[in-house]
């Protein structure tokens, strides 16, 4: 069975938008394209070299599919560039448009993922793709996520756990900051979300009329 693993690159605030080049993806008018490039240091480097180390396969939504067909195979002097070329592209899309890159495959629905996971292969690795993640959370498609979160904040721009993110626990499995202040983290599923409460008393007068308020909408 296969393993599929995301791997993210984000801004503090979640954004992970055009991290590799100002006209990657403008869509909303974006203003940071790029926003990586000042960033990168020899830890991190080692980290990618790491995750495309290993034989995999490449998950993708139609948006970045797009972008990186539109970049990848012309730049095959790129170590990253001639790996992407060789290895199978899997596009989680209901467009019927073609799929022009090599070794480019269809998937319909999730129900495909699945299976496509349940048979033989190499893992899978997630690039970019951020519409992917709630839809594949809610399904419990996600092994690991590997965060690598930079020093920078950036304000707008498509967000890993956007609009409609299931809520979800995880559970942290490997950890480094590197020397520019990059936290790479790599968190595995570990269920639903516990609450509790850390008051020790009944809730005064006072809270309960906020409490009201807060049901009648009025705080």
């Amino acid at each position: 069975m296969r393993k599929l693993t995301g791997a993210v690159f984000q801004s503090l605030d979640g954004v992970m938008q055009a991290p590799g080049a100002p006209d990657e993806d403008r869509s909303d008018g974006f203003r940071f394209g790029g926003w990586l490039a000042g960033l990168y240091d020899e830890e991190f480097g080692a980290e990618i070299e790491k995750l495309f180390s290993a034989p995999f396969d490449l998950l993708l939504g139609r948006r970045t599919y797009d972008i990186f067909a539109a970049y990848w195979p012309y730049n095959q002097d790129h170590p990253v560039g001639e790996t992407f070329q060789r290895v199978n592209k899997y596009v989680l899309t209901h467009s019927g448009e073609p799929l022009e890159w090599e070794n480019s495959h269809r998937l319909e629905s999730l129900d495909a993922l699945a299976a496509l996971k349940r048979g033989d292969g190499p893992d899978l690795i997630i690039q970019g793709s951020s519409t992917l993640y709630p839809q594949l959370l809610e399904a419990g498609l996600i092994d690991r996520i590997t965060l690598m979160t930079f020093p920078l904040v950036l304000g707008e721009g498509k967000r890993l756990f956007g609009k409609g993110t299931p809520a979800r626990s995880l559970r942290m499995v490997e950890h480094k900051v590197t020397a520019v202040g990059t936290i790479i983290a790599a968190y595995e599923p570990a269920g639903e979300v516990k609450t509790g409460s850390f008051a020790t008393k009944q809730p005064s007068e006072a809270e309960l009329e906020r409490r009201q308020k807060v049901e009648e909408g009025a705080w």
